[in-house]
């Protein structure tokens, strides 16, 4: 592989470094090396997602989130024998050492990096009314706001399409023509295209029991009122990782006191605490889920995607949370609309 360096890192690196890394070099992970440039340990999105979910800070080092025994070869192994052992231990790379475990290169199974095509659907619910944000919705459903010169819409869409998901179907609701209209099928998107259109609300979960197509693959379900860059390959990586039934995005959520907090023990103080922040994590709207999980959901009613995750963890499945790092704005205020408008050429 041509230009390794610029994918290795060290324990001292910081997790925004350690991404930086990750991105120049496109090949989904970093190499971690000492000052002799011996192999240490490998670093990918999912490992730095795992400690922001353990509250890591950008400006963390990565001294305690690499993987410390990943799968490795010696310099003059054979093309079969690599893809045998990325075969073998489910992995796309494979650091290259010589006999003093120094890093001379980096097999990727891929190493072409062409975009890969997927076949996992993509539900987008666009049927809302966008009533916060009337009279701009009085005559256009909410997902169709102009946001950057193009609706928010063919934002998400080109999102997906980019990242090679292009089978899409919009549930529909408010003005479902104007968005039928303006995307129809889909090829002038780079996107197959269907749509549902709601005879009444049915909810972000609700909706899909009216899927006709079935689903054989995990599939991602995205609210239509969100600006976001991120990563939806590196999402569904995450989902199949960890054999997970349901993925929720979430994204970290700041409250600060605007008071001194005092803690107490009957009537003694034990601390002051000036203006605490705490921090929360909080749903982002985007899932993946396996197709078992439209069967959990009950038909011709009103269901929320919350309450598809609540009926998950009671029978004790496996959902799992993907931090987003990335860029993300709900789009439900005026003044979120102000908001993106403003940032939009800056992120995309």
């Amino acid at each position: 592989m041509k230009g390794i360096e610029k994918i290795k890192i060290s324990t001292e690196s910081t997790i925004k470094e350690a991404l930086n890394a990750i991105d120049l070099g496109a090949v989904k992970i970093a190499l971690v090396v000492n000052k002799d440039n011996k192999l240490l340990g490998t670093l990918s999105d999912g490992d730095v997602r795992r400690g922001l979910l353990r509250k890591k800070s950008m400006n963390d080092i990565i001294k305690d989130i690499y993987f410390k025994k990943p799968t490795i070869a010696k310099k003059g192994s054979s093309k079969k024998y690599l893809l045998s052992l990325c075969s073998i231990n489910r992995v796309g790379q494979i650091p290259i050492i010589d006999d003093e475990q120094k890093v001379v290169d980096l097999f990727v199974i891929d190493d072409e990096l062409s975009k890969k095509q997927h076949e996992n659907s993509v539900v987008l619910m666009v049927g809302g009314l966008g009533t916060r944000l009337r009279p701009l919705t009085e005559n256009i459903p909410k997902p169709m706001l102009r946001v950057g010169g193009c609706p928010i819409l063919e934002t998400i869409i080109k999102g997906f399409v980019d990242s090679g998901f292009t089978n899409i179907t919009m549930c529909l609701g408010y003005k479902s023509n104007v968005i039928q209209d303006y995307f129809q099928e889909g090829s002038g998107f780079g996107a197959n295209i269907d749509y549902i259109v709601e005879e009444k609300r049915m909810g972000t979960a609700g909706a899909l029991t009216l899927l006709t197509n079935k689903l054989e693959q995990p599939f991602f379900v995205m609210n239509g009122d969100l600006l976001t860059n991120v990563n939806f390959e590196k999402m569904l990586d995450f989902h199949e990782a960890h054999n997970s039934k349901a993925t929720m995005c979430v994204r970290e959520y700041d409250i600060e006191v605007p008071y001194g907090v005092v803690n107490v023990d009957n009537e003694n103080i034990i601390s002051i605490e000036e203006k605490p922040i705490h921090s929360f994590f909080v749903n982002a709207g985007i899932y993946i889920l396996e197709p078992g999980c439209v069967d959990l959901i009950p038909a011709n009613e009103f269901y929320d995607m919350p309450s598809l995750f609540e009926k998950l963890i009671e029978a004790k499945e496996k959902t799992i949370s993907f931090p987003l790092k990335e860029y993300w704005l709900d789009i439900g205020r005026m003044a979120d609309y102000e908001k993106a408008n403003l940032e939009y050429k800056g992120v995309f």
